[in-house]
């Protein structure tokens, strides 16, 4: 798929001033980003919640590790948030002999000119899809390293600058384990968020059945954003207010994973940075221009939960690592909200505290 990255018209701003630039702004956002999942839900029926995280790691200026059992569509996911974009987009079906330079490039001697001349390897698009990215050797895995924090590839002493947006979607099972390496925590922490589909309901797959059983949808997508939009989105995240009191609850949540004697590494100050820009993308698609506690809970386990690391009694003891993260998030003490708003408990129908309601 090529570029094409129409330009966006502007809409003007009020006449009241800055002030209401980044309502209009997010207003636009929450518009574009119905579209966009209205557009993979096509593919990936019945997933709204899956596509809502696919959407927020997008607008956070993350990746999305992609982790569930064959056959539940990872790769149509995947497929379909890409196509949902005109961008430049690539895939890569990682396998055993997958080299370094089979992803990031290479240099190539050419006689004409008696000289080196770089050949751009798949990495250079907006949208990178990683199939099966834990087949491929270590070697491998760690081409993606600097481009995924750096947005920068360096080849032979040369560094070359990525386009923006730039995102990987990878994808891998966790069940079939034979001829395949674990991402090291080094890879996994680069992930900004990491979902797992799961199998659908009975209607959902009926539904399946009926819309893709004569063709493949994904034959019939048709983008309804570009990389220009993308990019202003992005921007339009970047206003949301983050008050200093919900700064302070992601650094104690975080912290509080590393107290946890069910683990052996708890979350990195870099899963602090994804919270945050994770919380602020949810806030923007609820249509809110800044960031309240629920925001957070609702992207804390697929932020936070695949970098941790149990200890061998936690395994054996069958606790997960999203458990954890819940267990966290009744624990530590939720602020108040700002914006001249009191943020009020809000509990489920076990009693247990889901996060805080925004009143007056």
């Amino acid at each position: 798929m090529t570029s094409s990255t129409p330009p966006t018209t502007q809409a003007p701003g009020p006449a009241a001033g800055a002030p209401e630039q980044p309502q209009s702004a997010l207003g636009r956002l929450h518009d574009t980003a119905q579209r966009i999942a209205a557009n993979v839900e096509h593919v990936l029926v019945g997933k709204p919640e899956v596509v809502r995280v696919a959407l927020v790691t997008l607008l956070a200026e993350g990746h999305l590790l992609v982790e569930d059992v064959p056959g539940v569509g990872k790769t149509s996911l995947a497929k379909a948030l890409a196509r949902s974009i005109d961008c430049t987009v690539s895939r890569v079906q990682f396998t055993p002999d997958l080299l370094p330079s089979d992803i990031t490039g290479v240099s190539i001697f050419n006689r004409n000119t008696s000289d080196f001349e770089f050949r751009p390897g798949p990495v250079f698009a907006n949208i990178v899809v990683g199939d099966e990215i834990n087949r491929a050797s270590p070697k491998t895995q760690s081409a993606l390293l600097e481009c995924m924090e750096e947005h920068q590839v360096t080849i032979d002493g040369q560094t070359y600058a990525l386009g923006s947006p730039f995102m990987v979607i990878a994808t891998q099972n966790p069940i079939e384990m034979e001829g395949t390496y674990a991402l090291p925590e080094a890879q996994r922490d680069r992930f900004t968020c990491r979902v797992s589909i799961g199998y659908p309901d009975p209607q959902a797959e009926l539904a399946m059945v009926d819309e893709h059983a004569g063709r493949d949808p994904l034959e019939d997508l048709r983008p309804v954003s570009d990389a220009e939009q993308i990019k202003q989105l992005v921007a339009a995240v970047r206003t949301v207010h983050l008050s200093p009191e919900i700064k302070r609850y992601a650094v104690e949540l975080v912290s509080a994973t590393r107290r946890l004697p069910e683990l052996r590494l708890g979350a990195s100050p870099r899963s602090t940075l994804h919270l945050v820009r994770a919380a602020r993308a949810q806030a923007a698609l609820a249509g809110r221009e800044f960031v309240v506690p629920d925001d957070v809970h609702a992207v804390a386990v697929p932020v936070l939960a695949h970098r941790l690391v149990l200890t061998a009694e936690a395994l054996a003891a069958r606790r997960s690592p999203a458990d954890l993260i819940r267990s966290v998030l009744q624990r530590v003490v939720i602020p108040h909200g700002g914006n001249g708003q009191v943020a009020q408990p809000v509990s489920g129908p076990n009693g247990r505290r889901l996060g805080m309601r925004q009143g007056h």
